[in-house]
């Protein structure tokens, strides 16, 4: 199987079910946006992360292809590759776990400290960025708002994760100074 086809030359792409729709329509662009998160963490891992990080990232990066294969779906009768109510706790109880080994926050922190941390940054704000992709994409389309709880969790995840990890190599977090 040849990567090009020739079918995307018109500017549309193909959705799960065989739908064809511009690459600028806003559910691409949600899922373009879930797959520059996985990039993103693929650069972070590439980089090098203690196991325990590692672990962790990798298994968000497999669940990422399930919310980009979720949101590639706008049949929700279909319900084969799907964000899940358990894929939404666990990311809450990978916070709980990560978020303990932290003193409490008192200020805003500026992104950035450590070169992994600075990356889990950048991973968390194409997160958000993302979210905001799908809840526009929610105003116009039924989608399952699993994906949406998701993307809010890993965002929140991602941010305890730089913490985590400037702390653990000894570097402070930077913080906001108006």
């Amino acid at each position: 199987m040849k990567i090009y086809t020739k079918t995307g030359d018109d500017g549309t792409t193909g959705l799960q079910g065989g739908e064809r729709v511009l690459k600028s329509d806003l559910r691409i662009r949600a899922y373009g946006s879930v797959d520059e998160i996985n990039s993103c963490l693929g650069v972070i891992l590439a980089s090098g992360t203690e196991s325990d990080i590692t672990t962790l990232l990798t298994r968000i990066q497999n669940e990422l292809f399930v919310a980009g294969s979720d949101l590639s779906n706008p049949n929700l009768a279909d319900s084969r590759t799907r964000v899940t109510s358990e894929m939404v706790a666990r990311l809450e109880s990978d916070i709980d776990k990560f978020e303990s080994e932290l003193a409490p926050l008192t200020n805003f922190i500026l992104p950035g400290g450590h070169r992994t941390a600075a990356f889990v940054h950048l991973a968390r704000t194409i997160t958000r960025r993302a979210e905001t992709e799908v809840v526009e994409l929610s105003q116009h389309t039924n989608l399952n708002q699993n994906c949406q709880k998701y993307l809010n969790r890993l965002s929140d995840l991602l941010f305890v994760l730089a913490r985590v990890i400037n702390k653990r190599n000894g570097t402070p977090d930077t913080i906001w100074r108006p």
